[in-house]
């Protein structure tokens, strides 16, 4: 599965080389990609920081936790494909049900205490329960906190909810990941539409059910459709 994803990242034409992201892709992490092709006695450790809610964490069927499925683990494994002389940490500061206002509350012991070299946000599923303004609020505040320690950061738009249609124009999760769009290059961060490639599948006749464990709960091939959105970030230095 791992060479798998491999390919599909690095393959033209795949879902992960489709969407347009914010910014340049090949570029934002290019001193982090720098560090990550160093050898020993010249490399060191590079901590990849997943902060968000149940997705992130590896919820699968409520209360069931699939860690290795998860997308943070399968960018860490496509991540250390690419750069095998690299030492590479995936850390999950994530919590199931969690939105970016509490997110925002514990960043500066639970997410900066790591000391992040890259920084991904997922809390847009979540966030329909505080609105798009106190989610804008909460998501600005961890932004700077990060980019004030020159932090990269790369925000997640939302994977689906089968009780919202993605085809419908205006739908409330597009509304966050607009939102997050318009943070993202307001902020000249990074940004993994999730949600465009989701919608593409849907848009494409595949039943969304197929890429989901529960309702608003991806399964590995829904975590793997994210972690390609990721990816693109990793490509060739």
């Amino acid at each position: 599965m791992k060479k798998l994803l491999l390919a599909a990242w690095l393959c033209a034409g795949t879902l992960s080389t489709v969407y347009a992201q914010v910014g340049d892709t090949a570029a934002y992490l290019a001193g982090v990609k720098a560090e990550l092709v160093k050898q020993w006695p010249k490399n060191r450790t590079i901590n990849l920081v997943f902060h968000g809610h149940s997705v992130p964490s590896g919820y699968f069927r409520t209360p069931d936790v699939r860690t290795m499925d998860a997308y943070p683990i399968q960018v860490l494994a496509a991540v250390k494909e690419r750069f095998p002389n690299a030492v590479v940490n995936a850390i999950t500061t994530s919590i199931g049900g969690e939105n970016s206002e509490q997110g925002e509350k514990r960043f500066k012991k639970d997410v900066l205490v790591h000391r992040p070299d890259v920084l991904f946000i997922d809390y847009a599923l979540n966030d329909r329960g505080i609105g798009l303004e106190r989610s804008r609020k909460a998501m600005e505040k961890m932004i700077r906190l990060a980019l004030k320690k020159h932090i990269p950061v790369i925000l997640l738009t939302p994977s689906p909810d089968l009780q919202v249609d993605l085809l419908k124009d205006g739908n409330i999760l597009e509304q966050h990941a607009s939102q997050l769009k318009a943070l993202a290059a307001q902020y000249k961060i990074g940004l993994a539409d999730s949600y465009a490639a989701f919608k593409a599948v849907a848009a494409q006749g595949q039943p969304l059910k197929e890429l989901m464990a529960q309702s608003n709960h991806p399964n590995r091939q829904g975590h793997t459709l994210i972690a390609q959105q990721v990816l693109t970030y990793f490509g060739q230095l």
